[in-house]
């Protein structure tokens, strides 16, 4: 019974990371109607920014958490101002290529700057030690992500809506004409919601390198279980790709443990599921 909580634990803890992942692309997808692909691209970036202000110059592991957000944010921002804004009225498949041939560019700079192998990262003490919870013994980490994502998800869903930021990112993306005429400025508005979906992502790079590891391909290595999350949980619902990212973390981790002949693929055979009876995932909106 302890080593089954203990797997559900690290699946919950996985779970929580998707999210962070996925919930960048569930905003610009849902709420700004863009296709991005690269995604996982400003995740790598919040990995790495993370990985070496810890082991290269001893920055505390709290301080890189926002140092990788800020950044990754920022980066967000101007790539949008400079080239992705150029993308939006786009069909869909453009967006795709764009996007896929970002990702690309950004995995080969990554190659380039430190190299194809995996980054190390030193973990502080506290993070590494084992807590006892519900009578197993569980890291610090995984309970540090479980707590971290119930966080975010609080902050996020509050922000989008029950604010006025939220009110008027769903009024430009709904009818970009008459917001416009409002007195909402759409470009900065844009440019503003991107830069936060790519600081959540770098937010759960930064939190994954001492789960998952990082090198240049992470841009590709989990892009399909991100895009699992936004089409179950539904686009643009905070809620939705929150349980959607703990129901996948928590079923793979259990049937990979309990039936690990076949437990690579529950989760696709879930997401057919899913498709099939929830077209618009669980918060009823189509991608």
């Amino acid at each position: 019974m302890s080593g089954l909580i203990s797997i559900l634990a690290d699946g919950i803890a996985y779970g929580m990371l998707l999210f962070l992942f996925s919930i960048g692309l569930s905003v610009t997808l849902g709420l700004m109607r863009f296709i991005n692909l690269a995604h996982g691209a400003f995740a790598m970036c919040g990995g790495y920014v993370a990985v070496v202000l810890l082991n290269g110059f001893g920055v505390p592991f709290l301080l890189t958490l926002p140092a990788a957000a800020v950044v990754t944010g920022l980066i967000g921002v101007v790539l949008e101002r400079s080239v992705i804004r150029h993308v939006y009225p786009m069909p869909e498949l453009q967006q795709v290529l764009f996007s896929i041939g970002l990702a690309f560019a950004a995995g080969a700079v990554a190659n380039i700057l430190f190299g194809p192998q995996q980054q190390p990262m030193l973990l502080p003490d506290w993070l590494t030690a084992r807590v006892g919870f519900l009578g197993v013994g569980i890291t610090g980490y995984r309970l540090f992500l479980v707590l971290f994502g119930l966080v975010a998800a609080g902050l996020l869903m509050a922000l989008f809506n029950f604010t006025l930021f939220g009110a008027r990112v769903r009024a430009a993306v709904d009818d970009r004409r008459a917001a416009e005429g409002i007195g909402i400025n759409v470009d900065r508005l844009f440019a503003l919601t991107f830069g936060l979906g790519a600081a959540f992502a770098g937010l759960g790079g930064a939190l994954a390198v001492g789960f998952l590891g990082l090198d240049p391909t992470f841009p590709f290595k989990y892009l399909v279980l991100v895009l699992m999350v936004v089409a179950i949980g539904g686009p643009g619902s905070i809620g939705g790709s929150f349980a959607a990212a703990i129901a996948i973390g928590a079923i793979d981790a259990l049937f990979k443990y309990l039936v690990p002949e076949v437990g690579n693929y529950v989760i696709y055979a879930l997401l057919v599921l899913m498709m099939i009876f929830f077209p618009r995932g669980l918060a009823g909106r189509a991608a």
